[in-house]
């Protein structure tokens, strides 16, 4: 029986925020094939450095994974959206060197994962949903920075990837700024039911070759 096991934060661990509608895991339970079974271990506030203490709970009949992670690293370097600067070469080397911290820390976790032999699917990170429209500009060209790297390890170890950006894309789909709604949660698990079962009708994928 195929086993899906969702690992990473509150992308995929979202039920304190879905007022007592369905979570991600819940919609995809329902959304994969009946003979399929489902898990979250998943974390909501999880960082990269988390991930190992998740898969070390990997069930034994494991047959596929999902990783959503790197919100939170996100979040932790966002002071740089306020950082004063005299020229814009400061602020591009203060993005390079986040960039390559997270990439260092993404590529180890992915690896980490792989150990398993399982097939896995990465996900990048959504935009949210701010009021403040200047800030949400600012927000979705800071993580393009992330989601750079997230797109290069994916196309480096030939993983399929789930773009989030391209699934969140409605006020509905958020139940606060940065966290996913029920109705975000089913799309974002009919994205992953849809990928892992093997469907050709999957919008939001970097096939990588």
């Amino acid at each position: 029986m195929p086993h899906l096991v969702l690992i990473g934060d509150s992308i995929f661990d979202n039920a304190r925020y879905t007022s007592g509608q369905p979570d991600v895991i819940s919609h995809a339970r329902k959304l994969i094939p009946a003979d399929w079974r489902a898990t979250l271990l998943a974390v909501d506030g999880a960082t990269t450095n988390d991930i190992p203490s998740q898969l070390r709970r990997l069930p034994p009949d494991a047959s596929h994974i999902v990783l959503s992670v790197g919100g939170n690293n996100a979040i932790m370097n966002a002071d740089v959206l306020t950082m004063p600067v005299q020229l814009g070469r400061e602020a591009l080397a203060a993005l390079a060197e986040i960039s390559r911290r997270f990439e260092e820390s993404y590529r180890q976790t992915v690896e980490t994962c792989l150990e398993s032999h399982l097939p896995l699917v990465l996900c990048t990170i959504y935009g949210g949903c701010f009021d403040d429209a200047t800030y949400q500009r600012m927000i979705s060209v800071a993580l393009m920075v992330f989601n750079d790297v997230i797109l290069r390890v994916a196309i480096n170890f030939r993983l399929p990837v789930i773009d989030l950006r391209f699934v969140c894309t409605s006020r509905e789909d958020y139940a606060n700024p940065i966290e996913p709604s029920s109705a975000g949660g089913e799309k974002i698990a009919r994205a992953i039911a849809t990928l892992v079962s093997g469907s050709e009708l999957v919008c939001a994928r970097v096939f990588a070759g």
